[in-house]
């Protein structure tokens, strides 16, 4: 009998030490991606859609509170094996902080948390916290690349219940008009806040309400599914308050009050459809008392030196990769590409000015290099060419923040954009094909990017691209090459305009960049 109490003191007080070094650990790595860590609460603090992210961590703390008598009955077992998903994750890091991937490292980094408590505590400690630990994820600032869809979906939805009432509407892109005014569905309506709420609240509720496995993922589905029908629901609701009332309501701030409010509305039925499925929470020391894992069922107690010594070998491994990521960090001097184009025998000849009032919007310090031309036929096309080097978060070639358009107050408007290729000069030519519109004109624009000698024009090949630069040569030249052209009604004619350019310029263009990138 003492033998068996001694074993009990000695395993309570061996967990509650290696619960100490775990949160020690978790500080630690907090510590040493502090950068990481700094630019999701930077994320939170400026953008009302993240702010959330400041309450999960509060709610993960109390969630495991109170779960805290049934952790220290647990038999734990360090599990080394457990550091190779540690290494992973910091591999994962490095290559997104080479390619400035600000979401990836902030995943990774969240990731390393219930990997300590694998390494530390032991798997089956992780398993029982299993929920805390992966309610972490949602402190990551994640969904912006679900805008668009969302806006897409919100335009379509609103334009198709506008049209079944009855109304005529003119749709271009995501601008309708109706015989009352104009409707734009931009960013804010894109219901990405709402979503996000939902979710949130939704995979919580359905954790603290249902022990069914099924009954929690419908509810989560439900979460997901209904703020999305629900914002295609708003925004019709606004839009055909505006028509109803001559463009007297729903456009201005109560255009976001009246969204809120009816989200609020939503949200509660949901959860109070929810609670009439309700199940008993299951009481944690009957789901233990059985398991052969309690300490008292265990003769096994890890000592103090092995707790120290896994605890230092998390933190060693978490160390490697931002000191790898300081060493390969290395600024070079600021190559400016120099352009010449040969005109021998080719129809463009250089003028000073565009013949329309815009320009593509970048963030950071790029350098840029802006050229008008003109040929026989008196069709202008206008070149921009965009370069990056030293690349850091604010400041490179593939960011939200570069755009054709700007969000608000411009009169321009982005209404379409696609994938294309051609031929030019025995070459396929990949691009993206925009078309952006005005009051007063219309333009055709091309573009793609260019990173050491390789052409893409998708952003995640060009963070792919980055990275292994980077890595390999410490070079993270990159460049992103516009042809912009005016067009009338149509714009076919414009298309083989930019065709004839590519096929006299491109040559040009890329020896240019090869320079520099090469």
């Amino acid at each position: 009998m003492n033998t068996v109490v001694l074993s009990e003191k000695s395993n309570h007080s061996s967990i509650y030490f290696a619960i100490l070094m775990t949160v020690m650990a978790i500080v630690g790595i907090l510590i040493i991606y502090h950068k990481t860590v700094g630019s999701m609460v930077d994320t939170w603090y400026r953008s009302e859609t993240y702010a959330h992210g400041f309450l999960i961590l509060p709610f993960v703390i109390y969630m495991v509170w109170t779960k805290r008598k049934n952790i220290v009955t647990l038999n734990h077992q360090p599990n080394l094996s457990a550091l190779f998903g540690l290494f992973v994750l910091g591999v994962l890091w490095l290559i997104a902080e080479l390619a400035s991937v600000q979401v990836v490292m902030q995943y990774a980094v969240v990731a390393m948390l219930p990997i300590v408590v694998a390494v530390i505590l032991g798997y089956r400690i992780m398993f029982f916290l299993a929920f805390p630990l992966a309610y972490l994820f949602f402190a990551v600032p994640f969904g912006d690349i679900l805008i668009p869809p969302l806006i897409n979906f919100t335009a379509d939805f609103t334009v198709s219940a506008l049209q079944l009432s009855g109304i005529p509407v003119y749709r271009e892109g995501t601008f309708f008009s109706l015989p009352t005014g104009n409707w734009s569905v931009v960013e804010a309506c894109s219901g990405l806040r709402y979503l996000i709420a939902s979710v949130t609240l939704g995979t919580l509720f359905a954790y603290l309400t249902y022990q069914s496995f099924i009954k929690r993922m419908i509810f989560i589905a439900f979460s997901i599914i209904v703020p999305i029908i629900a914002n295609g629901i708003r925004a019709y609701l606004i839009v055909m308050t505006g028509h109803l009332s001559d463009m007297q309501l729903a456009v201005g701030v109560d255009h976001l009050i009246y969204g809120w409010v009816f989200f609020g509305f939503v949200m509660l039925i949901l959860f109070w459809v929810g609670s009439l499925w309700r199940e008993d929470k299951a009481n944690d020391d009957d789901s233990l008392r059985n398991d052969n894992r309690i300490i008292g069922d265990s003769d096994s107690v890890v000592s103090v030196k092995k707790t120290i010594f896994i605890t230092s070998s998390v933190l060693a491994v978490a160390l490697i990769w931002p000191i790898y990521a300081a060493h390969l960090e290395k600024d070079v001097d600021f190559v400016q590409p120099e352009f010449n184009f040969n005109y021998t025998e080719k129809n463009w000849r250089m003028v000073d000015d565009a013949v329309f009032d815009w320009r593509p919007i970048y963030i950071g310090s790029p350098g840029q290099f802006e050229a008008h031309f003109i040929n026989n036929e008196n069709r202008r096309v206008s070149l921009f060419v965009t370069y990056y080097q030293n690349q850091r978060q604010g400041n490179e070639l593939i960011n939200s923040g570069n755009a054709l358009v700007p969000e608000m107050d411009s009169p321009w408007k982005q209404v379409g954009e696609r994938v294309q290729s051609s031929m030019v000069n025995s070459r396929n030519v990949t691009y993206r094909q925009a078309q952006l519109s005005s009051y007063y004109e219309n333009l055709l624009v091309w573009r793609w990017f260019v990173l050491d000698n390789e052409d893409t024009v998708s952003p995640y090949m060009a963070k792919v691209i980055l990275a292994k630069n980077r890595l390999l040569t410490n070079n993270d030249f990159g460049a992103e090459v516009i042809i912009v052209t005016p067009f009338g009604v149509q714009p076919d004619e414009a298309e083989s305009v930019l065709q004839q350019f590519l096929e006299d310029m491109l040559p040009d263009i890329s020896d240019s960049l090869d320079l520099v990138s090469g």
